[in-house]
């Protein structure tokens, strides 16, 4: 289950910010909400593997993914490094390093860009040298998307991943009913 992988990763953030559920989740018009992305645009970075749903994924018609925190301030994330015209193939490269780098703490990392290319920084020693290399361009403080994130979903709504089970019974009694009505 995606819930179970997300939780074999450990925690990303243990900075002064609350933990939340790992069963809880946010609908797709919830996460474009937050991360100021379209719904279009969620919907294909699902499909390509860019970012995926770690507490649901879609499982057939009708099913609804829910996403992460985590999902949606990687959501953040990319869309930010889009406005700032960096392309969608550096952005997946982006993405694929800090998942494989498998830090504890990402509110301390800082995505810099020439225009070109991402890079990390975790202290201010590396902002400095990317910018007096004349590289750096623009960053963003991941820490800040976080609290960013946080203020935005405390207004949302948000559902457990066990939801589903009573929602799925449902539409299964539903279409058992249609079966035996049709039949």
């Amino acid at each position: 289950m995606a819930a179970g992988e997300a939780e074999e990763q450990g925690l990303l953030f243990t900075d002064d910010v609350s933990p939340l559920p790992s069963d809880a989740g946010y609908r797709g018009p919830t996460a474009c909400n937050a991360a100021g992305i379209t719904y279009r645009q969620l919907d294909y970075w699902a499909r390509t593997g860019l970012i995926e749903p770690s507490v649901r994924g879609a499982s057939g018609s009708g099913t609804q993914r829910l996403y992460s925190f985590r999902d949606i301030l990687i959501l953040k994330v990319i869309k930010r490094l889009l406005d700032a015209g960096i392309s969608l193939q550096q952005i997946r490269t982006a993405v694929t390093h800090l998942r494989e780098r498998g830090t504890d703490d990402l509110t301390r990392v800082t995505l810099m860009s020439d225009g070109a290319s991402v890079y990390e920084c975790t202290s201010n020693d590396e902002v400095i040298d990317l910018l007096q290399g004349g590289q750096g361009v623009f960053g963003i403080a991941i820490g800040g998307v976080w609290r960013e994130i946080e203020g935005t979903l405390s207004e949302l709504p948000s559902e457990r991943a066990d939801d589903a089970a009573a929602t799925s019974s449902a539409s299964d009694e539903l279409a058992a009913r249609r079966a035996r009505k049709i039949g």
